[in-house]
């Protein structure tokens, strides 16, 4: 009870939290990518899938390896059982409590093209804990719309938007010669995470973190793959028939 003798509502302790009230350090970003990739998988299960799960299974479906899995969910707390493995829906409680906010996280998209209609579609209906709260652009066409269930506003109204909406994460498909300057506005307006679909590294503060999704780089990488291994497997061909 409180001094007055009126209830107090204690917020839930989340990781964020927690790390800061104790000093603890936070998760590394592989280990963020792979809870993040053990959640999508075992929600993937077909629903007559066994209520739990081994580690090495665990492992099989993400494409790592036992030890880390088991590691990773040491990390943040969560024990299975060397008979029985993890409980799965257990566990993916136990991933969202580490990775979600408690109290929902919104984002704004800057950009309602093709991608940005896509990724519109996508964070509107899938992930409730992470939102695109708000989209921005520059065609007149676009803006006062409501596209995918979220409503486009004219780029100039991105800092009071963002500020009063409380927006930390942004998503940025805009061109190349564009990103740079908005990815800044936001910054100013208190947006401290990016997601970065323009083929141009952003240079932002060290208080901001920033992923960088270069796809023209990672579909020349593969095609570049494909044809080493294409080449690869006609050598030993020709090899073989010699």
């Amino acid at each position: 009870m409180s001094p007055s003798g009126m209830g107090m509502v204690v917020p839930e302790e989340t990781p964020v939290r927690r790390a800061r009230r104790t000093g603890a350090k936070p998760l590394s970003e592989p280990q963020v990518s792979r809870l993040s990739l053990y959640r999508r998988q075992l929600q993937a299960r077909p629903l007559a899938s066994p209520a739990t799960i081994h580690s090495h299974a665990l492992a099989a479906l993400c494409g790592t390896s036992a030890a880390h899995v088991r590691r990773d969910l040491m990390t943040i707390g969560f024990n299975g059982s060397p008979a029985r493995g993890y409980d799965v829906e257990q566990l993916i409680g136990a991933i969202g409590r580490e990775l979600d906010d408690p109290d929902g996280q919104r984002a704004a998209l800057v950009g309602v093209g093709q991608l940005g209609r896509a990724l519109l579609d996508y964070f509107t209906t899938r992930r409730p804990n992470l939102r695109v709260a708000a989209a921005f652009d520059v065609d007149p066409a676009k803006t006062g719309r409501v596209i995918h269930g979220c409503r486009v506003w004219p780029l100039d109204d991105l800092a009071e938007v963002v500020r009063e909406q409380g927006i930390t994460v942004g998503v940025l498909t805009v061109p190349a010669e564009a990103v740079q300057e908005v990815a800044e506005r936001m910054v100013a307006a208190g947006v401290v995470g990016f997601l970065n679909f323009a083929p141009v590294p952003l240079r932002l503060p060290a208080r901001t973190f920033v992923e960088e999704m270069d796809i023209t780089t990672s579909m020349e990488r593969v095609a570049y793959f494909a044809r080493a291994l294409v080449a690869g497997g006609r050598r030993k061909d020709e090899h073989r028939a010699g």
